[in-house]
């Protein structure tokens, strides 16, 4: 296995390369000239082109690309034109609450999700199998940014149960730390400011687990209905063993592959689309960061940023992959 990952990580190495270039080519297609835009319209010519100058961005785009991926090489991300901060530095906070948020909402989509999939499985064609597929088909059609305003204006507002946006109290901030809040909270000892960013994530993660949720449901009552089926179960079965057991212990791990499948894609997918809920419940995510960065031209945040996700996404099917070998011994890789 371990020459397996060696030689896909080595295959994943073309596949960021042109996802570089890809990113590079694209942004530099959107209109609009970041110099102009910080100096604003009132701006002289002179000025705009010094500016222009000085952030390297009248140089062909093969120097300003070549120039941009030796950076990468090194581990630089390179350094944002609106702040002049190294975005290396800068992106951190920001992907730790993406990756908190896509973590928690990925925990809700699992835990309910398989669980519908399997009693749905285990008692086909009966109400709650087809009332969870009716709430499943839902879930996949309904609009996360409506669902989100409505969480906010019914839980948060109308019953004030939970707050409406941010990560934590702004009168008492977590200590950043990881800038995973969380485990932050825990580091400095203040159970109650982790009781406080979990409420802050409850909104937010269902909003986002929506989606992911119910296509893992509909995947794991698909994918258990086949193995239900086996000869194996129906032998288990005759020989007295009790259902739970049949259904949990022998059906559900060989009905995992396809649904481990489905849980990777739904994670990665998560760190990209999360933005809409960031958005809506004001999370400073990853997300959020990008999409003040486009607002402002700001090249190399942009891409950065879409490369840490895309590499992200690549590295999660890495994992997937692997994991197919530890659920069914039977799979080798050579």
């Amino acid at each position: 296995m371990f020459s397996y990952a060696i030689r896909r990580l080595g295959a994943l190495v073309p596949v960021l390369l042109g996802m570089t270039l890809i990113v590079f080519m694209m942004i530099r297609a959107i209109p609009g000239n970041p110099a102009q835009i910080i100096l604003g319209q009132q701006a002289t010519k002179t000025a705009v082109a010094a500016l222009t100058e000085e952030l390297g961005l009248n140089k062909p785009w093969h120097t300003q690309f070549f120039g941009y991926l030796g950076g990468l090489l090194k581990g630089d991300l390179g350094v944002s034109i609106r702040t002049k901060e190294p975005i290396a530095h800068e992106i951190w906070p920001y992907l730790a609450a993406t990756l908190e948020l896509a973590l928690v909402a990925m925990l809700i989509a699992v835990v309910i999700g398989v669980n519908a999939g399997i009693i749905s499985a285990w008692f086909q064609n009966s109400w709650f199998d087809y009332l969870a597929m009716i709430v499943a088909l839902v879930g996949v059609s309904m609009p996360i940014f409506w669902l989100g305003l409505m969480e906010q204006y019914v839980i948060a507002i109308h019953w004030d149960l939970l707050p409406t946006t941010g990560r934590d109290n702004i009168r008492d901030p977590v200590e950043a730390i990881t800038n995973l809040y969380l485990i932050d909270s825990l580091l400095d000892g203040r159970f109650d400011q982790f009781i406080e960013v979990i409420k802050h994530l409850i909104l937010p993660g269902a909003a986002l687990a929506t989606i992911p949720m119910a296509i893992i449901a509909r995947m794991t009552r698909s994918s258990m209905l086949e193995v239900m089926r086996s000869d194996f179960i129906r032998t288990a079965r005759a020989k007295g063993m009790k259902m739970f057991w049949v259904v949990y212990k022998h059906s559900l791990k060989n009905a995992l592959i396809p649904v481990v499948t489905v849980i990777g894609l739904q994670t990665g997918l998560l760190l990209g689309g999360a933005i809409l809920t960031e958005t809506i419940f004001g999370w400073p995510g990853i997300g959020n960061y990008i999409y003040d960065a486009i607002g402002s031209r700001d090249y190399p945040v942009i891409q950065s940023g879409i490369l840490v996700i895309a590499f992200i996404f690549v590295m999660i099917n890495l994992i997937v992959d692997l994991l197919y070998a530890a659920i069914d011994p039977r799979i080798k890789y050579k």
